[in-house]
């Protein structure tokens, strides 16, 4: 036991703390004593380890500073082989002249660690370049689909209304022929909500002795209804003009669908 570490059962230790707080309980005083001497010797333990780490440091930068004298077995046996100080490795002396340099890790990873973390930066790396990739892919359709569904229904709109002129046309045709029942129903504009329900009535008994037909779309009565105008009447929708006969109609009009009119 060092000196400055008191033995706290002993007759000098007891009479110090008697003459320093003579008034306090026995056990207290000793307890306080030994808490004191605790953190006294905590003390000592971390000054000794800086104080090692300390001389650890001065002596690795004295040897590097130091040059390799010719006690060493190494440099003595390069003396034998005709090696100065001073000059270069290898038989001309064009080799390395200063000690290769000491590069200290401070971390505690181990070997390999920094090929590893740079691997793992650059998957991150690419990971977020394929989520920037596929996030610019995801807007692109987006957008490719929002002009896809506004062009739809766009021509939606356009067969709609040159289907609803054709009605107009043909009726106000086969009138003029004295046709006062369409072909089809769906030929002329629909009618008055009584006479409306009436037909519907007489629509619904024949279609329960008739079998379903599939519904046309509205480009499929466009182009069947537009075909009726022009081999009956002469009439194309698009030109807004009744020919004179089916030779004038194919001479003078563009053609039998709207895309040949622009």
């Amino acid at each position: 036991m060092s000196d400055e570490e008191e033995d706290y059962m002993s007759d000098a230790f007891l009479n110090k703390i008697q003459d320093v707080k003579p008034g306090v309980n026995m056990v207290r005083r000793v307890k306080e004593a030994m808490k004191k001497e605790t953190k006294q010797k905590e003390k000592n333990i971390q000054s000794r380890q800086k104080t090692y780490k300390e001389q650890e440091h001065e002596s690795r930068e004295a040897a590097l500073q130091s040059s390799v004298s010719s006690e060493n077995k190494g440099f003595a046996l390069l003396q034998k082989m005709g090696y100065k100080a001073g000059q270069g490795l290898g038989k001309k002396g064009a080799g390395r002249v200063d000690p290769i340099p000491l590069s200290i890790k401070t971390d505690r990873g181990g070997i390999g660690m920094e090929e590893v973390k740079k691997r793992k930066a650059e998957e991150e790396l690419e990971h977020y370049r394929q989520k920037v990739r596929a996030k610019q892919q995801n807007e692109t359709r987006s957008l490719e689909d929002f002009r896809s569904r506004v062009r739809t229904e766009r021509e939606e709109r356009k067969i709609e209304a040159d289907f609803r002129k054709s009605q107009r046309a043909c009726e106000q045709l086969d009138t003029q022929k004295n046709i006062t029942i369409p072909r089809e129903d769906w030929y002329w504009p629909k009618v008055d909500a009584e006479e409306e329900e009436e037909e519907e009535e007489d629509a619904n008994e024949e279609e329960s002795e008739e079998e379903e037909i599939a519904e046309l779309t509205a480009f499929d009565k466009l182009q069947i209804l537009t075909s009726y105008l022009r081999g009956v009447h002469f009439y194309c929708t698009w030109c807004g003009t009744t020919y004179n006969d089916e030779d004038d109609l194919c001479s003078n009009c563009p053609g039998d669908t709207a895309a040949d009119h622009e």
